[in-house]
């Protein structure tokens, strides 16, 4: 018979009970911080349980990227699809931006879909709800473990020389899927009490695809220069392109620009969930 260890204690105080900004943002600090053991094991019980009848396994995390980048580079062969000058191999410039992508994309997902997944377990222990979401960035980064080795399998195809600055794609990458979760968490809330909400998810990134510069260099005359310049998700996925190809990265001032908007709307996604949280699970507990 196996023993299981169990589940480490940790305290949640209701925000109810929170009587100024500095208490709450120290409370939401503190069971962030106490809620990484279990974290943690949420995410191993799910990594596991999405790939134990799968017979692919973890060779689905490669199916979407490699699916979108072969049906581009068909098109582009085919002169069905004409694209700009990328400075590399077409082949390369796509299979590196739709992975990339992805790895966005499940960023995305992956709150809502983590404490949906929850919906039992909330509305009969009362702990962190930040484990949540701290499982939710665990998943995302195990899953861009497993890209980042079709990535490096891609770049050596290709015969990509390794640099130095490369290693700067690792700050970008990880911004970008920050960004991610940040959109992520602040549908969470609304995603919980109106099921539309997943199905928008997808809709969105599917249509946002294609007004990133994925598959497609990033424009530079009006209007279409828009889709680089106001599209949050741009900046850092083109760097992390360009630094993983080339060693260069994009222009810093967007980037420095979506960071600096990122760390706040971060907070206040956070705060969104943190006091929302609780009149939800009284809601589906009904």
């Amino acid at each position: 018979m196996t023993h299981r260890r169990p589940l480490p204690t940790v305290t949640y105080t209701p925000v109810s009970q929170v009587r100024s900004p500095i208490t709450l943002i120290s409370d939401m600090l503190a069971d962030l911080v106490a809620s990484r053991e279990l974290a943690w094991r949420l995410a191993v019980r799910d990594i596991s349980a999405q790939y134990r009848q799968s017979i692919l396994g973890v060779f689905w995390a490669f199916v979407p990227p490699l699916l979108s980048a072969l049906l581009f580079i068909v098109l582009q062969q085919r002169n069905v699809v004409n694209v700009p000058d990328t400075g590399m191999p077409y082949p390369l410039f796509v299979l590196v931006g739709t992975t990339l992508w992805q790895v966005f994309a499940e960023a995305v997902s992956a709150p809502l879909r983590v404490v949906t997944g929850a919906r039992a377990i909330l509305a009969k222990i009362n702990f962190p709800r930040e484990a949540l979401i701290l499982s939710a960035l665990y998943q995302t980064l195990f899953g861009f473990f497993i890209r980042g080795m079709l990535l490096a399998g891609v770049l050596l195809y290709f015969g990509t020389p390794f640099r130095p600055r490369s290693l700067l794609a690792l700050v970008t990458i990880f911004m970008l899927i920050w960004l991610g979760l940040a959109i992520g968490l602040a549908l969470t809330p609304v995603g919980m009490l109106v099921a539309d909400v997943s199905q928008g998810i997808t809709l969105a990134l599917q249509f946002g695809f294609f007004l990133t510069p994925v598959v497609y260099p990033a424009p530079e005359s009006f209007p279409y220069l828009l889709l680089a310049t106001w599209n949050p998700v741009a900046p850092f996925l083109l760097s992390s392109r360009t630094l993983l190809v080339q060693g260069t990265a994009g222009p810093l001032a967007p980037m420095v620009v979506v960071g600096v908007c990122l760390v706040a709307g971060t907070c206040l996604s956070w705060l969104l969930y943190r006091v929302s949280m609780p009149i939800i699970i009284e809601r589906i507990s009904a």
